[in-house]
């Protein structure tokens, strides 16, 4: 079989995801909330015997690959086909509380290179970007249907464009002479909106609107709290969260929710009594963001902006933890 994605931060994942002592040298439970193709849970079952894995994706195509290239493991590793805040949202009962989580909120490049659903604007495909073909809304809907306000917001608050008002405006005369269907017209549209000086930058000039719309599409930043806080909710005490992100935007909603996981007391400032329960909910492993060597960037760049924070836990943690968190 083919496989076209190289899992990112490899050798720091199993550093500081590694079980260590008894007794999880012999029996530990790995939660693998993205498992694409299945690179890092191929990589953490050949490494540690004693481990199992269940794999979580939302994409049934992708998980198909992921099942033959693990079949080796036997019944070492299972599957959920499904969002990652419904899995944690509903932990099933048949399974123990996990030992370690981990989150690689990457986009799979099987997905640009091979699914055929418009994520990239390197090829002519339909305009669709969902992960979950159950999903109501694809890009295309998005693309031909948000008034031109709504659709600049969009791209600016998902995607960081600043020139979101321009190539929404763009968007919205093209689609007047007929819907826009392909990746490759959407990009053409937004190529011609910007100007000349913008089109030869670093990232093409699509680069920034295909990331909001994908985003979009998926509701990637708004399953994102309330997933990091089920999730730590349903991991054992002891055990250790990691989660590898992508972009400022998700970056910001890790950074926050672990950071409060970490304090004392993360009642608000005008609370003259504390109400969270005063007590450090994890040890923060990862003082500052764990990111690819240049060794790594020069064999895989899709890695370059890659960063991996790591928390352990210490205590369960309550509802005033994500307060703050959520805004998206």
């Amino acid at each position: 079989m083919e496989i076209v994605h190289t899992p990112v931060l490899l050798n720091e994942c199993l550093q500081y995801l590694s079980p260590v002592g008894e007794p999880y040298e012999n029996h530990c439970l790995m939660i693998d909330s993205t498992l694409g193709e299945g690179g890092h849970t191929y990589n953490f079952l050949k490494k540690y015997n004693g481990l199992s894995v269940v794999g979580l994706d939302a994409d049934k195509v992708i998980q198909a690959k992921a099942k033959e290239r693990l079949s080796e493991f036997g019944e070492r590793v299972h599957f959920f086909n499904g969002w990652f805040n419904e899995f944690y949202d509903n932990y099933p009962a048949e399974y123990e509380r996990p030992d370690l989580i981990l989150f690689d909120l990457g986009i799979s490049v099987f997905h640009y290179e091979k699914s055929e659903r418009g994520f990239s604007f390197r090829y002519d495909e339909k305009l669709d970007m969902r992960l979950n073909a159950n999903s109501e809304k694809s890009a295309a809907d998005l693309v031909n249907e948000l008034p031109e306000e709504k659709l600049a917001d969009l791209i600016y608050l998902y995607g960081e464009e600043k020139l979101s008002r321009r190539i929404a405006k763009a968007i919205v005369e093209a689609r007047r002479g007929g819907r826009i269907e392909s990746s490759k017209a959407l990009a053409e549209i937004i190529w011609n909106a910007v100007p000349g000086s913008y089109r030869y930058g670093q990232i093409h000039p699509a680069t920034r609107t295909f990331q909001a719309l994908r985003i979009a599409v998926n509701s990637e930043l708004k399953r994102l709290p309330s997933a990091l806080h089920a999730a730590f909710c349903d991991l054992k005490t002891g055990g250790k969260m990691g989660v590898i992100t992508f972009h400022s935007l998700e970056d910001r909603i890790v950074k926050n929710y672990f950071r409060n996981l970490g304090r004392q007391c993360v009642c608000p400032p005008e609370v003259a009594v504390c109400r969270c329960g005063g007590k450090q909910c994890a040890e923060i492993l990862t003082r500052k963001p764990v990111i690819p060597t240049n060794e790594e960037i020069k064999e895989n760049s899709p890695s370059r902006s890659a960063k991996l924070r790591v928390v352990r836990k210490l205590n369960e943690p309550t509802q005033y933890h994500l307060e703050g968190v959520i805004g998206y």
